[in-house]
């Protein structure tokens, strides 16, 4: 819209007048705002020059818009007390709507950044809201008859943009028959058989809508958007049916197409998806348009539905720097994507690494649907405009070597052209196409960059992990290792003690070992010379061609250091496990010891107190003497016992 600026204030009540907004196709629209409140809404007033006819249109759109009530269709306001008395010349009344304040489609389209076509996730929320609000009007039994860019309007929600249609001015009621006759609209967006004057139905929504779609999607409209009615018509009634777009080249030539031009923002998948939607919107026969009674659901907007409700995994292939894009399903496993990537890619699964951003490996028993993007979900909570979905990305187990495997980049048709011919002068409308095609392509460049660089982050964080877990195992090899030392030290110190103590003891000796034997241990992301901006292009594929030849060489040194880290790992690992298991041992042959030990206190403890109560009188001398004696036969087994844990040490 063009926005006029004020040449002086107005005020009716609380409501002051802020801008006017541009003009819809009956009358001025101006943008007021409540004093109070800040309340915002927008005031559509009637030229005076209308026809009848017209004048009828606009009561019919006022009497329309009252009565529905929908997110995505812009809402009937009250108009403010006293406004029509003091704006209205003429009898015709006054239409108050919502304002939302993200201007029209029009103006988001001609956006540099939309130059060949908006993001991927604008699109989706495009074809969500629309969609949506072209079901509700069309249960409503009204026919819009004039969709396009300028009748869409974005408000900013909650979470995200939100998509409105708007003038309804050429709206239409069904009668019974649901067969209209009327010619209205825009004419690039006209299904036709409003152009034939011939008899239609709500599938002239279906070609309107298809043909807006396709616009967003490329840039560009579908079907010769620069030709006159008559040569257009009989030019492009010659298109097959699941042609979707009819375009002249820079040679002049029409050529007919059934897929979706490059260059677009669409990921692979997706892009075939809404290549067969779009198959259905846009066939010339209005009885055949929005059906496909081969499939399931046969219904345009059913289909549409299934598409928005997809969850993707989209996979960087870092040896061809290529994505793959899969849709899964909610018990899927990794291990199932896996055979489809080894499938495309004839990378073994056995040899495939799946790395997350942050360097986690993805398991192959887990769900893939934890790296999926759930679109429905998307729908709901972002503007479309992100570039940073979640990837994963592909590693080959066995290579520490990546080599650059791609083919060269394919520069635009009319980047090539002008290539070929650096002398030609192109006319306004495709020099502006060259020109965003330069700009998309150098944009493309350093975005397939950038996803490159988020590859070799995660192999770096992979190695990072490595090297921690690596750290981390060193760290318990060296404590254990202390440990099991400190262990083995007082195992062996505990063994000569007890020789020791064994040849000296006395009869109050083995109370003062028991002392010492109850101690333990305890160990933690216009017209003109298009020649320069085709330089830039080449230029720039060139620059990013050599850089990405550096790029895969540090890739290789990284993919190299993490191979080491992986084979040393699981050796560290089992030296850890093995020292574990030696400490283990070690600790099972001193509780073993101390039980040899308490066993024989008790024995001699059993037999002393034996000899005491059979001999009362004798002397302590000569207990002694028997107790010594006692010792003495049992030193041998005691000195058995020992070589043979020392043995088994």
């Amino acid at each position: 819209m063009n926005r006029v600026p004020l040449q002086q204030q107005q005020s009716c009540g609380l409501w002051e007048l802020k801008e006017r907004l541009g003009t819809g196709g009956f009358g001025n629209v101006t943008r007021w705002q409540n004093k109070e409140t800040e309340e915002q809404i927008a005031i559509k007033q009637c030229r005076q020059e209308l026809s009848e006819r017209n004048k009828e249109r606009w009561c019919l759109e006022i009497q329309i818009i009252k009565r529905l009530d929908h997110v995505n269709v812009v809402a009937a306001r009250e108009v403010p007390e006293g406004m029509q008395k003091l704006m209205v010349t003429n009898d015709l009344p006054l239409l108050a709507m919502e304002y939302c304040q993200g201007g029209d489609l029009r103006k988001y389209l001609n956006l540099l950044e939309n130059c060949c076509g908006m993001r991927e996730g604008s699109v989706l929320i495009l074809l969500c809201d629309i969609s949506s609000a072209l079901t509700y009007l069309h249960k409503k039994r009204i026919i819009h008859r004039d969709l396009k860019p300028e009748n869409i309007v974005l408000q900013q929600g909650e979470k995200r943009l939100i998509h409105k249609i708007i003038d309804l001015g050429y709206a239409k009621q069904l009668d019974q028959s649901s067969l209209c006759t009327s010619f209205v609209g825009t004419l690039q967006y006209l299904a036709p058989e409003l152009i034939e004057r011939q008899m239609y139905t709500v599938t002239v929504d279906y070609w309107s809508f298809g043909t807006l779609v396709f616009e967003c999607i490329t840039g560009f409209r579908p079907f010769l958007p620069s030709w006159q009615p008559v040569p257009w018509h009989n030019k492009v009634m010659l298109k097959g049916d699941n042609d979707i777009v009819v375009y002249e080249n820079l040679t002049r030539e029409v050529h007919f197409s059934k897929h979706l031009p490059q260059p677009n923002n669409l990921n692979s998948l997706l892009s075939l998806k809404l290549e067969r939607w779009l198959q259905l919107m846009l066939k010339w026969s209005p009885q055949e348009r929005g059906k496909d009674p081969g499939a399931t659901p046969s219904d345009c907007f059913s289909q549409l539905e299934v598409i928005l409700q997809l969850k993707l995994v989209h996979v960087l292939n870092m040896m061809s720097a290529k994505i793959l894009s899969y849709s899964v399903s909610d018990d899927e496993t990794v291990a199932d994507l896996q055979l489809r990537i080894e499938k495309d890619t004839e990378i073994p699964v056995a040899d495939q690494e799946l790395l997350l951003e942050a360097g986690l490996a993805l398991e192959p028993q887990a769900l893939a649907m934890q790296c999926a993007i759930d679109y429905s979900v998307i729908l709901n909570t972002i503007d479309g405009r992100r570039t940073d979905l979640p990837l994963v990305f592909l590693f080959v187990r066995s290579t520490c070597s990546y080599e650059p495997q791609f083919a060269p980049r394919t520069l635009p048709e009319n980047i090539s052209y002008v290539q070929s011919d650096p002398k030609i002068v192109l006319a306004y409308r495709p020099l502006r196409r060259t020109c965003g095609q330069a700009w998309h392509t150098i944009r493309s460049l350093k975005e397939d960059w950038q996803r490159l660089q988020q590859g070799q982050k995660a192999a770096i964080m992979s190695l990072l992990r490595h090297n921690s877990s690596l750290s981390k195992q060193k760290n318990d090899m060296v404590s254990m290792y202390q440990r099991l030392m400190a262990k083995l030290d007082f195992f062996t110190t505990s063994l000569h003690i007890d020789m020791d103590k064994y040849q000296e003891q006395t009869s109050t000796g083995i109370g003062t070992m028991l002392q010492k034997l109850t101690l333990s241990l305890y160990y933690q992301r216009c017209s003109g010379d298009s020649q320069e901006v085709v330089r830039l292009v080449v230029q720039a594929v060139h620059f990013y061609e050599r850089k990405l030849r550096d790029f895969y060489t540090h890739l290789s040194k990284t993919a190299l250091c993490r191979q080491r880290v992986m084979e040393l790992l699981p050796k560290v690992e089992g030296v850890v496990q093995k020292m574990a298991e030696s400490e283990q041992v070690l600790i099972r042959l001193q509780e073993k010891r101390q039980r040899e030990l308490w066993n024989l206190l008790k024995v001699a403890c059993v037999r002393k107190h034996e000899r005491l109560q059979n001999n009362p009188i004798q002397p302590t001398t000569k207990c002694g003497t028997e107790l010594d004696a006692y010792q003495i036969s049992l030193n041998p087994i005691m000195v058995q016992t020992v070589r043979s844990l020392l043995m088994q040490l």
